[in-house]
């Protein structure tokens, strides 16, 4: 074994792993490619012979959502203890484990292409190969030729799928391959959810999104767009129209306020709003310097994005540690690397004017105290601690919830508005109306809104399957 492949502090942390199999079980890719994937094996096979695992498909199976991280006792890093061993076998030439893994997600995923850019980063200046761009080149093209899959209506009750992200998508694609007549509701004015209006461009490029979503028109999916349950089509006008299941997948597009002076003068930006008008190629003024406001990931994107939109200056101002940061650790090195200076344990106070437009920022330093009810140490002021930074423009990123006001009181939604279903069925607590993706567990990636939306198909084809069987059994008697 060459002790290089997998550094000694690695090693050395790795040698009280409790096996206790919790990598696993949080894994989205483990449950999305059961006989494929399982992060508890191949964390083992990596560091007991990482040589005979630089050709394996296995290791380009991590989407990267850190789940096992956030949840692992030991603290282990296995995204990144893998993308060493990824690197490695770029180095060497050895891309028979990609070229297998890549078949993989085309087989089990409606969308692949959206699905390697989205969530397997190979965008990622030390796996950039020639290699690697060109089978995805090749598979996008495969996408885009494809023909029409004879998939003719072989049911007659229609579903109605309300969003087009991610987990809509997906279920609108797996329930026409069934055979039934779908109806996608979405309130934009294109198809694509989040990974149109907050997915930027360098991480999703246009072209693979658009060339993607025609497989919905190959299907036969019906397509709304500009259309608001609720406002334009109400809810209960579904089950009129002879909708015998829906799907909500809404995603999560309301952003949260900060309740501080000033958010309403000129240069204040909702994160969702702003990366929208970016995707849109809208012309935006940010000025010189842009203070982003929260930790998340789409905090991270915001940051990104205002540097490629010419800002001089970004900070991303997050109240707690880098420790507790939910934004993925590799987005934010990479963050880091572009030259988006984070500054923690910082929470606004007060946005300074001049004019009627942002002038800066009034903020408070902090200290870590108590746990709170998330499990991570509770931000407290620091008496006398309070500073001002001087930004042309602040951007809001401290958190999205759905908006799922359209829904009937017979849906149950918890306290942080969020849908409640079952988890295994993903049915809500009125019948026949399903839910998934962001506006059950919250902002999350996109391989978790995926595997909601294939969970939900599933679900809903079997709960169609049994009215139909109940309906010819009352038909027979």
């Amino acid at each position: 074994m060459k002790p290089t492949l997998i550094p000694k502090e690695i090693r050395e942390k790795a040698k009280y792993c409790f096996e206790c199999g919790i990598c696993t079980a949080s894994c989205p890719m483990a449950e999305l490619l059961p006989t494929h994937y399982n992060p508890r094996s191949l964390l083992q096979k990596v560091l007991t012979e990482p040589e005979k695992t630089l050709n394996e498909s296995r290791l380009w199976l991590c989407a990267w959502c850190y789940k096992c991280y956030k949840r692992c006792p030991q603290g282990l890093k296995p995204p990144e203890i893998f993308q060493l061993l990824k690197t490695e076998a770029v180095k060497r030439r050895l891309f028979n484990g990609f070229k297998t893994a890549v078949s993989v997600i085309e087989e089990n995923v409606p969308f692949p292409v959206i699905c390697w850019y989205t969530c397997f980063h190979p965008e990622r200046a030390e796996m950039a190969d020639e290699k690697i761009a060109d089978a995805l080149e090749k598979l996008n093209i495969r996408h885009m030729q494809a023909k029409k899959k004879e998939t003719p209506t072989s049911h007659k009750e229609k579903v109605a799928i309300i969003g087009s992200g991610p987990a809509g998508l997906t279920a609108a694609c797996e329930l026409a391959e069934k055979g039934y007549p779908v109806t996608i509701f979405e309130a934009l004015p294109a198809v694509g959810g989040m990974l149109r209006k907050g997915m930027p461009a360098y991480r999703l490029p246009r072209k693979t999104l658009e060339s993607e979503i025609q497989r919905l028109h190959d299907l036969d999916v019906e397509i709304r767009t500009n259309t608001t349950i609720g406002k334009d089509v109400d809810f209960d006008e579904l089950w009129r129209d002879g909708y015998e299941a829906v799907f909500v997948a809404v995603g999560a597009h309301k952003s949260r306020t900060l309740g501080i002076e000033g958010e309403e003068l000129s240069g204040v930006f909702d994160a969702l709003d702003f990366l929208w008008k970016a995707n849109m190629l809208q012309k935006v003024s940010l000025g010189k310097k842009v203070g982003v406001i929260g930790g998340g990931n789409v905090a991270i994107d915001a940051a990104r994005t205002a540097l490629r939109k010419g800002a001089e200056e970004v900070f991303i101002l997050y109240r707690r540690s880098r420790e507790e940061m939910p934004a993925n650790p590799w987005e934010v090195m990479e963050a880091e690397k572009e030259g988006v200076k984070i500054e923690f344990l910082v929470v606004p106070q007060k946005i300074l004017e001049k004019g009627r437009n942002v002038a800066g920022l009034e903020c408070v330093k902090m200290e870590l105290g108590e746990l709170d009810e998330t499990g991570r140490k509770r931000p407290v002021p620091i008496e006398g601690s309070d500073f001002s930074r001087e930004l042309d423009t602040i951007i809001v990123a401290i958190g999205e919830s759905a908006e799922i006001a359209f829904l009937p009181k017979e849906v149950e939604i918890d306290r942080g508005n969020r849908i409640l279903v079952n988890p295994i069925t993903m049915e809500t607590s009125m019948t026949g109306v399903f839910a998934g993706g962001d506006t059950v567990t919250g902002p999350a990636t996109v391989i978790e809104a995926i595997l909601a939306g294939k969970r939900a198909a599933c679900s809903i084809n079997q709960y169609l399957t049994k009215i139909k069987k109940e309906e010819k059994r009352h038909r027979d008697n």
